[in-house]
């Protein structure tokens, strides 16, 4: 991982306002903490994308949206869209809004929680658009995905393990974890470049009685499985590529109240029956299958990846998570063990 020395400018990852100029147009990136949608907000996002944008929604390993093929200027647009839908609360703060939960637990109502309190603090604004943090219930699921800040149960996580700290109030440890990460990161843009910054957070919280030392560390990492199908009384549906069409977003709309973004890709449903076109076997060669945007969408990539990955697909054999990258930067490669293939400009290469 880079170091604070190495970074000669600030983080450029995409916001809805601050849109990335892409080949395909501007992209912009929303931010959903947890991952839950209304279906209020679901159809102003497939509405917003198929009136400004190439009628996607793009699905990302942090369980947000981005819209592509934006003209110059629609971002203006956009973001009144997502004011009116509830998906834009700040202006000043909404690349910072990075709050992955457990897909399948019931914390919602505390991600909202930090989500108010995050942007109230007018110095947290200025986070590196790539700080993470994790809620998880304590099963595991997204403690392993290398947040900056995390909550696993009761259990305080910093840059991605547990500090043994045990908090009684999250939102308040969250938040003077972010303040005290902000004031001494200089340049980095990740907790972990942070000299001593591990060390430096919990003595802050230790000090102002936010933790209090737990009896064990848990062991924090990324898990194996990713969740699919039937699962109580939802059910967990993988996106083809991550990307949801205009026709699929269309049909949740008209069928769900709410859907849940997971950082898999993939979206948690209420009770209802689950268009063909998504992913609920686990037996399907599409389940684990990854990809960047690739060619015509991004300049930098080697290779229609999605085109490439579709053709594979189709003749598939083995199992498991692979991603499949236009270019050495690997954009989109979600966490843990990963088959990955990799364009060269003359066919790929693949790392295991």
């Amino acid at each position: 991982m880079p170091t604070s020395a190495d970074r000669t400018r600030p983080d450029a990852c995409p916001g809805a306002i601050a849109v990335h100029q892409a080949a395909d147009g501007g992209l912009a990136r929303v931010r959903v903490p947890g991952g839950t949608l209304t279906n209020a907000q679901l159809t102003a996002l497939t509405e917003a994308s198929a009136d400004l944008g190439d009628g996607g929604l793009e699905l990302t390993s942090r369980a947000n949206v981005q819209i592509r093929a934006l003209a110059s200027g629609a971002e203006i647009e956009l973001a009144a869209r997502l004011r009116d839908a509830g998906l834009l609360p700040s202006l000043t703060h909404e690349r910072v809004r990075n709050v992955i939960a457990s897909p399948l637990g019931d914390d919602q109502h505390l991600v909202d929680a930090l989500d108010r309190a995050l942007c109230a603090r007018a110095e947290l604004a200025a986070l590196p658009g790539r700080f993470l943090i994790t809620v998880d219930d304590g099963s595991g699921d997204v403690s392993g995905l290398g947040g900056d800040i995390g909550l696993h149960g009761n259990a305080l996580l910093l840059a991605g393990s547990d500090t043994g700290l045990r908090i009684s109030d999250p939102v308040a440890a969250v938040v003077t974890a972010a303040l005290e990460f902000q004031a001494i990161r200089g340049e980095a843009w990740r907790l972990a470049e942070v000299p001593d910054g591990i060390a430096r957070i919990t003595a802050t919280l230790r000090i102002s009685g936010l933790g209090t030392p737990g009896p064990d560390r848990i062991p924090i990492e990324a898990q194996p499985s990713r969740p699919i199908g039937r699962i109580g009384d939802v059910t967990v549906a993988a996106v083809p590529l991550g990307k949801l069409t205009q026709t699929q977003a269309r049909q949740l709309c008209d069928l769900v109240p709410w859907v849940r973004l997971t950082p898999w890709r993939s979206v948690v449903l209420p009770d209802i029956d689950v268009p063909a076109d998504l992913v609920t076997d686990p037996s399907s060669p599409w389940h684990g299958v990854t990809a960047c945007a690739g060619r015509p969408g991004c300049a930098k990539s080697l290779a229609d990846v999605r085109a490439d990955a579709t053709a594979w697909i189709r003749t598939r054999k083995d199992s498991g998570p692979v991603h499949w990258s236009g270019c050495e930067r690997r954009c989109g490669k979600p966490a843990g063990q990963v088959v990955e293939m990799i364009a060269t400009g003359n066919g790929y290469r693949r790392s295991e």
